[in-house]
């Protein structure tokens, strides 16, 4: 039902079905196009939209093994290679809170992203 063969998957709906499956998530194959990257702690993050704190953003999270096995396999950072990209990723999206810090210490606000966790350079492929 998410996962489509031809164009974008329809990233708002899935983020909304994730919301209301929250704390569970939604497995399937999901389309999109990579729009942005960065990385923190050892962890490349794929974003969908330039500004990851998009409501409309779905990120796509690299575990630190899946990068090696990534340079391995292209010989490049996952960072650069996807951007502009469409890819193909199965997983789990999950609704995850991102907690705001202020000097060091995290406050009491936070807003939502719906992620993806890959852990094998075989769950994600490129389309075009």
């Amino acid at each position: 039902e998410l996962t489509s063969s031809s164009g974008s998957t329809d990233g708002m709906r899935l983020i909304e079905k994730t919301a209301m499956n929250a704390p569970k998530g939604i497995k399937g194959t999901f389309q999109f196009s990579i729009k942005a990257s960065g990385s923190v702690r050892q962890v490349t993050y794929l974003n969908t939209e330039l500004d990851y704190r998009d409501r409309r953003n779905i990120t796509v999270a690299l575990h630190p093994k899946t990068i090696a096995e990534f340079i391995k396999k292209y010989g490049t950072s996952p960072e650069s290679f996807f951007i502009n990209k469409n890819i193909a990723v199965t997983g789990e999206a999950k609704q995850t809170k991102i907690w705001f810090f202020s000097n060091g210490k995290r406050t009491d606000k936070y807003y939502f992203q719906t992620h993806i966790r890959v852990k094998s350079v075989k769950q994600i492929k490129v389309l075009s």
